[in-house]
């Protein structure tokens, strides 16, 4: 079978290998992964249909390969081999070979869900942007979601340090006392609006759907750092 697969799907593919280096892709038009941790979980629906299963140990690396060809041309992916996809351009092509999906982390076939949610609230693109640049500047590893009955701030600092620069923006409001944090380094979503529904355990990410974004269907599972405390 021979198929393209467009930019919003090497988009995802390239957010997706952040979290995890390898994907196991199954026959539909869903996709998704695990990072070798098991604390962040994606998935994605995407508009082509994938024929078969396969498995690709380096997905940098596939896309890297994806890039050799000229982007503005037609790009075809042929699927005709059990052990190799072939990706063919005018004269060119590439012959890039599957890996044995025992080898990788892949995600549970069971459709994931939070229990008991505790808060939720609306992530703004503006605010994701602000709070991964502080990160980034200020060198801040933690992502604290806080309240102590009043406003709820989302904010980056050094959790371990009372000195730590912080920046902070209030994204609710809530009468229960609680701290949930999560560390920057697995925060691996694609800027964008979300609905975020946070139990005691995880929160999920929902990318909210509006018109003209061509990465709808897209969600986020990040587990809770052990420190997080509800109603404390």
């Amino acid at each position: 079978m021979i198929m393209k697969l467009s930019d919003r799907t090497k988009f995802i593919l390239k957010n997706f290998s952040t979290i995890n280096n390898s994907i196991y892709i199954k026959p539909g038009s869903k996709i998704s992964t695990i990072s070798v941790t098991k604390n962040v979980f994606a998935k994605a629906e995407v508009k082509e249909e994938f024929p078969e299963a396969f498995a690709i140990y380096d997905l940098g690396q596939f896309i890297n390969g994806w890039d050799l060809f000229d982007q503005s041309k037609e790009i075809d992916f042929e699927f005709n081999q059990q052990s190799y996809l072939t990706i063919k351009s005018g004269r060119s092509k590439l012959k890039y070979f599957f890996c044995d999906p025992d080898v990788l982390i892949v995600p549970p076939d069971k459709e994931l869900g939070l229990p008991e949610i505790q808060f939720t609230f609306k992530l703004t693109n503006e605010v994701l942007e602000s709070l991964l640049k502080a990160s980034r500047v200020l060198h801040l590893p933690d992502l604290c979601l806080e309240s102590q009955g009043g406003d709820v701030t989302l904010a980056v600092k050094d959790k371990d340090n009372e000195t730590s620069n912080t920046v902070s923006h209030i994204v609710g409001r809530s009468e229960t006392c609680f701290c949930f944090n999560f560390k920057m380094e697995t925060i691996k979503i694609i800027p964008g609006d979300y609905n975020v529904d946070v139990c005691t355990r995880a929160a999920k990410f929902t990318r909210i759907i509006t018109a003209g974004d061509p990465l709808s269907n897209l969600e986020y599972f990040i587990a809770l750092e052990p420190d997080s405390e509800y109603n404390k």
